[in-house]
Parts: C-alpha cells; structure tokens; sequence
C-alpha cells in the first residue's frame, strides 16, 4: 500500500515479497529501528509484538516440509551475521533440539565480503556450517561461496537464473506457514508424545 502512495510501485523487497506469497523473517527483531519503535509502542499501551519463537519453528517447518514432501532446501544467503544464523539454524533446530532425523540443506550459496580468517560467522565457510548439521555433508562439494559484494553478484545471478529458466510457478510459502507447522508439530507428537522438550 505504501508503494502506490508514494507512487513508487514494483521497487520494494517487501512487497515484492508479499505479492509473491515469500515470508520474510528477522533475525532479531529487537536490534533494530522497527524494533525501537515497537518496544516505545508497548510503553504506550500497544499490544504489538514479535513471536520470535513462532518464527524459529516456522522457518525450520518449512524447510522441513520441503523435505519431507519430496523436494530439496536451499540456502542463499546474501552477506553474513545474525541473519545467515537465522536461516542456517533451521537444520540444528530439527536435528538436535527437536530431535528429527534430518541432514542438512542440500544447496549453499553465500555471497559475501567477509573473510575467513577473522573468524567470525560471515565468513564461516559451508564445511563449518556441516559440522553443526547446517548443511548435508553429501552435498558439500557443491556448496558455493563467493567473495563478492552483494550489489554486483545479485544482478548476475538473477539474470542468469531469468536467462535460462523460464518463469516457473510460485510456491506461495507464506500461504504454507500453519500447514508446514501442523506437520512439524505432528512428527514430533508422532516421535515423542506430548513430553516437553527439555525432557527428551
């Protein structure tokens, strides 16, 4: 909406997003303008607020259901931080914390600028992601990381990707989100009963 007031259609992300049924996340809500600005709105009375642990098992249920109804995941993470962590935690999520068998995302593709010498997460290579079951280690040697800015390896790639493709349809995933988390919710039932996780 707030595109056609500004008669700025067709160069938002988010709407972009919308329109195409694609969820968007934030990795931590609190460390940010909007944030800020929600947490003056509960002081306010305001009964506005994030369900982050609503999107840590949403995120990994759609990766799983991906899976389990007989397609592949993919990670394609522009830049690094907290946001790479994000996405990437969905596979630890399922593995270890809830305890479903799972591998690992079967395609990686980081675009960043940051090194792997200083250690931190951005520059994290996939081998480390499959040391914490982030990555399928049967698809390591596939795994794809470019030191390259954002700005110029995204044009390349959505116009390659555009140049060979055609359009397919749209998966729509935002439109999935209650269903792909019925399913997660009922293997895990399925798996342990209704015993609280911390008791596993």
């Amino acid at each position: 909406e707030r595109e056609k007031v500004l008669g700025l259609e067709r160069r938002s992300l988010l709407a972009a997003a919308y329109r195409s049924g694609v969820p968007v996340y934030t990795s931590s809500p609190g460390d940010s303008s909007i944030g800020m600005n929600v947490a003056a709105l509960a002081l306010k009375g305001n009964g506005l607020r994030f369900d982050v642990s609503r999107d840590v098992n949403e995120s990994a249920a759609l990766v799983l259901e991906a899976k389990r109804s007989g397609g592949r995941s993919a990670a394609i993470i522009l830049g690094g931080g907290s946001p790479k962590n994000f996405l990437l935690q969905t596979e630890p999520h399922i593995q270890e914390v809830l305890g479903l068998e799972e591998k690992g995302f079967d395609y990686f593709i980081q675009i960043t600028d940051a090194r792997v010498d200083t250690g931190g997460l951005s520059g994290a290579t996939p081998a480390e992601a499959v040391s914490w079951g982030k990555v399928d280690p049967d698809q390591l040697p596939d795994s794809v990381m470019c030191y390259v800015d954002s700005t110029i390896a995204v044009p390349l790639m959505t116009s390659y990707a555009v140049s060979k493709h055609p359009p397919r349809d749209l998966k729509r995933l935002y439109d999935k989100r209650e269903s792909a988390l019925e399913h997660i919710t009922k293997e895990i039932q399925e798996k342990f009963g209704h015993v609280p996780l911390t008791q596993r």
